[in-house]
């Protein structure tokens, strides 16, 4: 695990989920059947200075990587049903917000998870995809399955995958077979769903918060308990990407 230097606004970001009880410490039954000692609901950004936080957050990530990386644009953020479909409105009105000559133009798009056969009809709201350059966003990644799902409607739309983002990167491997048969990880070294998807679909997948961030702002605030728990949980199940 990388050491992790926190601007003040990934710190201000943590020291709100904490408050507001959206990052939580205790042992928590993970989809995989690992106990973790933390726990990040991102569906409780759901009243307003908290939505506003988080989407500034994505759009604040998506802008520097941008200035970062010269060959890194794109014109639509696809999100998925139902999460996503906040993200992506609020994170377009936040790019305005830093840059409106840059991000101005910037389209959102989201799908809905039974087509419409009246009105305008459908499966898609908001911006075409076709000819469009796409970055999805989402809450988090765990196995990956709701991302591809998400890339094979951008495919059947016409559009392009250049991106993805998600407010979390939990740093943490995929489940062995072992973990799947209900037994014990075999300690193998594996990759994690996000470095999956990075391989698999040529892209390049942001996150707004690492786990490696969460345990630099615990540190920050002397929380050495919760530290010592995540740096326990990540030597057992840490990504080798």
């Amino acid at each position: 695990m990388a050491a992790s230097t926190l601007p003040p606004w990934k710190t201000e970001l943590i020291d709100l989920a904490l408050t507001s009880n959206i990052l939580t410490f205790g042992n928590f039954t993970l989809k995989s059947g690992r106990i973790s000692p933390y726990f990040v609901n991102c569906g409780l950004f759901c009243r307003a200075k908290l939505i506003r936080a988080i989407s500034s957050a994505y759009a604040r990530t998506l802008d520097v990587y941008t200035k970062e990386h010269q060959d890194f644009d794109f014109d639509v953020l696809f999100g998925p049903a139902y999460k996503g479909i906040p993200l992506c409105a609020t994170t377009a009105e936040k790019l305005a917000g830093i840059d409106e000559q840059r991000w101005g133009d910037v389209g959102y798009s989201f799908n809905r998870k039974e087509v419409k056969d009246h009105g305008e009809g459908g499966l898609m709201v908001g911006e075409g995809l076709k000819g469009k350059r796409v970055v999805v966003i989402d809450d988090v990644m765990t196995s990956g399955k709701a991302i591809r799902e998400a890339i094979d409607i951008i495919d059947s739309q016409g559009g392009k995958l250049v991106g993805i983002i998600v407010a979390l990167d939990r740093e943490e491997k995929m489940p062995s077979k072992s973990e799947k048969e209900g037994k014990e990880d075999d300690g193998s070294e594996r990759g994690s769903a996000i470095g999956e998807v990075r391989r698999e679909t040529g892209v390049p997948v942001l996150a707004v918060l690492t786990l490696s961030d969460l345990i630099a702002g615990m540190e920050k605030m002397g929380r050495q308990e919760e530290v010592k728990a995540m740096q326990q949980y990540y030597k057992k199940y840490g990504a080798k990407d």
